[in-house]
């Protein structure tokens, strides 16, 4: 129970003989994980691009009714976390760019990452093309240059000339009348994936997306990768930068779900091979071993099989409440773990437990579980981590911003153990994690572990996810934007070219 949370899905497809609407509703579904504070569909029709997106999970912003009315050959969808920008309707996904002037250019926009020169792309546009972004989200700025490159040619090349100005995470998807387009940035912070459907092509963040829709599993989108989905299937170009691969760890042991392939490998072996390294580092004697649903729950399987402890369930999950870690006050995230989690008494009582969790990051929420166990009886509670102390801020795309955030960056383990309440605690080393994946320790990026950034920070940065609301970024006089009318669907449209 990390109380992380990443920025986004993002979901594309082309396939103008199926409802696209209803397949991209379901692979949001799917990936309802990645992010629940607001979700969207964009769909291509002919000349025109339609757009509905409000506050809330997947099946509270879309109904049957809605779905009927967004009918096209193409669609691009997004669930979101605020990063950068806070959560706001305004700040909603995806983003429809459409100037009165661009005839058969309607364009729509969905991003997962951070950009860590935001500001200087903002800037870019204030004074080459006179604009001020209207939301404070880093998304929009990739496509109001966009929209100002679009003008002036294809669309290839201004979605490559705009990834190349971009420095930082990004996995995106576009939406122009006639294609899906999904490009990645040459770090390959954030993951990205390509499937093939019953006539036509889908892309998402992540491969466990697939299966439901009937898709079958293609490749990942490589880094520095740029993709259009069309009529002629798949076509690809790389960026100019050289590619430089530096995963986001967490997804490994914490985002992406257990039946996800990453780089073609199923993500649940990788955490169970964590699982195993926890007790090679940190043996001890013990009765039962718990996994904090559902997260921890691979790892603690691993540890078991390693060690011989059986494992069992001994925390209930009320699958009714969603995560702590979305409401926005620390106080509702503590108050929301006992609704969250039961301890079942007659597991526990009297018995020395190993509880497993994937991380701790602020540690407020987590230790609320080792009271509870103890409130039901258990003799004795061995705390081990699957993933080591985060103790830097992360500035591509997950929502902690500070160091003062962060409990390992102010306490040492052993403080940190007795703040939680355990008998002892064990956090798995960068090395164990990193070779339970499998892959080279420098195609990573670590840093908040290691405070080594591979992609260079500028200044500006300590400002965190609000750097638009610190820098004065948003326009102040149209922060009415009309991509926070989710339910004004002509407020989307493109405008009908002339007969």
């Amino acid at each position: 129970m990390s109380e992380a949370r990443e920025k986004c899905a993002v979901f594309g497809i082309y396939a103008p003989a199926r409802d696209v609407s209803r397949i991209t509703y379901y692979g949001l579904f799917a990936l309802q994980h990645r992010g629940q504070e607001s979700s969207g569909i964009a769909v291509a029709h002919g000349e025109h691009i339609t757009c509905y997106k409000d506050m809330g999970l997947v099946n509270q912003v879309f109904d049957e009714e809605m779905l009927q009315l967004l009918k096209g050959t193409a669609a691009i969808g997004h669930n979101r976390y605020s990063t950068t920008g806070g959560s706001f309707k305004c700040n909603a996904q995806p983003l429809v760019f459409d100037k009165h002037f661009m005839r058969r250019r309607a364009l729509a926009l969905a991003h997962n990452g951070n950009l860590v020169n935001a500001l200087e792309l903002a800037q870019v546009l204030k004074r080459q093309h006179g604009i001020t972004a209207r939301t404070t989200s880093d998304s929009e700025l990739i496509g109001l240059l966009l929209q100002e490159e679009y003008t002036h040619g294809d669309f290839e090349q201004a979605l490559l000339k705009v990834c190349n100005m971009c420095r930082g995470a990004f996995s995106i998807v576009a939406l122009t009348s006639d294609a899906v387009w999904a490009a990645r940035d040459p770090w390959g912070v954030r993951p990205l994936c390509l499937g093939a459907i019953k006539k036509g092509h889908v892309v998402a963040s992540e491969s466990c997306a697939l299966p439901l829709l009937g898709a079958e599993y293609v490749r990942e989108i490589e880094p520095g990768e740029v993709v259009r989905l069309d009529d002629q299937g798949v076509t690809s170009w790389r960026l100019d930068k050289p590619t430089e691969r530096k995963e986001c760890i967490f997804e490994y042991f914490y985002f992406a779900r257990p039946d996800t392939l990453l780089r073609g490998s199923e993500i649940y072996s990788m955490r169970f091979r964590m699982g195993r390294q926890l007790f090679r580092e940190a043996p001890l004697e013990a009765d039962i071993v718990i996994g904090v649903p559902e997260s921890g729950r691979p790892a603690a399987e691993g540890f078991s099989a390693e060690s011989g402890i059986p494992v069992r369930e001994g925390l209930v999950k009320n699958r009714y409440v969603a995560r702590t870690f979305i409401q926005p006050i620390q106080s509702m995230r503590q108050e929301g773990v006992r609704m969250k989690y039961s301890p079942l008494n007659e597991t526990v009582k009297g018995r020395r437990v190993v509880l497993i969790d994937d991380s701790i990051v602020r540690g407020n929420t987590t230790r609320e579980i080792p009271e509870m166990l103890r409130e039901a009886g258990a003799a004795e509670i061995h705390m081990r981590v699957s993933s080591p102390p985060i103790k830097h801020p992360c500035f591509y795309g997950i929502d902690f911003g500070t160091r003062e955030e962060l409990i390992a960056a102010r306490k040492t383990i052993p403080e940190i153990r007795e703040y939680l309440g355990v008998d002892s605690l064990h956090y798995l080393t960068i090395d164990g994690m990193v070779a339970a994946t499998g892959f080279p320790k420098d195609e990573f990026c670590l840093a908040c572990f290691n405070d080594r950034y591979p992609i260079p920070l500028p200044r500006q940065m300590e400002l965190g996810k609000f750097i638009f609301e610190s820098s004065g970024g948003m326009d102040e006089e149209n922060s009415g934007s009309p991509y926070e009318q989710p339910v004004d669907l002509l407020g989307d449209i493109a405008e009908e070219p002339e007969n």
